[in-house]
């Protein structure tokens, strides 16, 4: 028998038919026996901060709803972007995983990641976001955030904070502040929070813009919070208002998320999505994120994507009308 055109348009119509059904029912089998070794977690900030202590509790839990340990690895530096190029290259094979900071959709304008955060990641969870503020020390001579504005309208360029690194939320967050405000304030760099906090508690600066680094240091009476950054005031600190509250529109939580490497087997992403949504709503999670100001902020990942595709676009304006570039250059 001699195949026409018309056999031979069937054969290899039901050849690909069966190529794909034995696609997807390999693609099956792999998400079905995943994960069969331990995960490893790639945390872009160092050991012992606010963001690697939340990170550690979620997979420790994450980990025993998968039964499987997933293994945290510190790669810190450039503000959470060496960890960040490590993810994007790794491979898509569900056993490297990680923290994707918010700031990537920053950064990568910037050219600071070599990736695009649009396209370069599968997203499985937003988690928890951070609790910023301004902090002075307890003498210092701004009672509230008034005074801190008015004494910068009075003295342009003078009042100094501290913050954790050119480009970063703190940086960023107190620079569109002090724009709505109409203040110009003189930025000062730190490689991190912690030097940051070093440097106003050590009277070297006139402020603090940071995360909850201040917390102990308010509580303890050696510094004052003037105002925190979220939509609401954090139950912690109840007595303090808000940006917002104070007739400021500024609201940055810069939410923490996790993903993986482009091209993961959908499959196995929707095993890890539904592994850190149940870990998220864990009482373990939860104290350690109240113990850490750190609200929760959970979206699972198809959302979390269009949030972050949404805040790109936001941080391309932003880029622009605080001059970023510039300030990255200088």
């Amino acid at each position: 028998m001699h195949n026409t055109p018309r056999s031979g348009r069937r054969q290899f119509v039901l050849g690909a038919l069966s190529a794909s059904a034995l696609s997807a029912t390999s693609s099956r089998l792999f998400a079905q026996a995943y994960p069969e070794r331990p995960i490893t977690f790639i945390c872009p900030w160092p050991a012992g901060g606010t963001a690697d202590q939340s990170m550690r509790t979620l997979c420790t839990v994450a980990g025993r709803i998968l039964g499987q340990a997933i293994a945290v690895e510190n790669r810190a530096g450039a503000s959470g972007m060496i960890g960040s190029k490590a993810l994007a290259a790794a491979k898509a094979d569900g056993y490297t995983i990680g923290q994707i900071p918010i700031s990537v959709t920053r950064f990568a304008q910037l050219g600071t990641l070599q990736a695009d955060p649009r396209k370069d990641f599968t997203y499985l969870a937003r988690t928890s976001g951070q609790t910023f503020g301004i902090a002075v020390p307890a003498d210092s001579r701004f009672k509230t955030l008034k005074d801190f504005v008015d004494h910068a309208k009075a003295n342009p360029g003078k009042v100094t904070y501290a913050h954790a690194g050119v480009g970063g939320a703190t940086h960023v967050g107190m620079e569109e502040f002090a724009a709505v405000a109409g203040i110009q304030l003189n930025h000062v760099p730190y490689k991190g929070g912690a030097e940051a906090l070093q440097g106003v508690l050590g009277g070297h600066v006139d402020a603090l813009a940071d995360s909850s680094s201040w917390a102990p240091h308010v509580e303890a009476g050696k510094l004052r919070l003037l105002a925190t950054w979220g939509e609401q005031r954090t139950a912690r600190f109840k007595d303090t208002p808000t940006l917002r509250e104070l007739g400021y529109d500024v609201v940055v939580d810069a939410p923490n998320g996790i993903g993986a490497p482009k091209g993961l087997d959908p499959a196995v992403a929707a095993k890890l999505r539904d592994a850190f949504r149940q870990a998220v709503a864990r009482p373990e999670f939860k104290a350690v994120a109240d113990k850490l100001d750190a609200p929760l902020l959970y979206l699972d990942g198809p959302d979390y994507e269009k949030y972050v595709n949404a805040v790109y676009l936001k941080e391309t304006v932003l880029i622009d009308r605080l001059k970023l570039r510039e300030l990255m250059r200088s």
